[in-house]
């Protein structure tokens, strides 16, 4: 199934970070961090309009690895994978 998001949002590939151990030996997964989290850009929309009707690019691209807040858009399954649907003001940065 293709999926395009509309407007300024985006859908994002979240990528697993290696997990911690504690000195006792306690492994810590990505999900229980509070730190941003590392993600993949599918597929986005075509940008955001203004209040006058003007259409705003994304600054995004397809294939980005970004960051984004850990509570930061709405996860959906779409073909048996996970996903996460957010606006690109949900992302805090592009890793280059």
């Amino acid at each position: 199934m293709k999926f395009k998001p509309l407007g300024d949002r985006i859908l994002v590939k979240r990528l697993e970070d290696e997990t911690e151990k504690t000195t006792g030996g306690i492994i810590i997964p990505d999900t229980a961090k509070e730190k941003p989290q590392r993600g993949k850009v599918v597929s986005l929309g075509e940008g955001k309009r203004t209040e006058e009707g003007n259409l705003l690019p994304m600054r995004l691209k397809k294939g980005q690895e970004v960051l984004f807040g850990k509570y930061s858009g709405n996860e959906v399954k779409i073909d048996g994978e996970e996903y996460i649907i957010m606006r690109e003001d949900d992302i805090l940065g592009v890793i280059e």
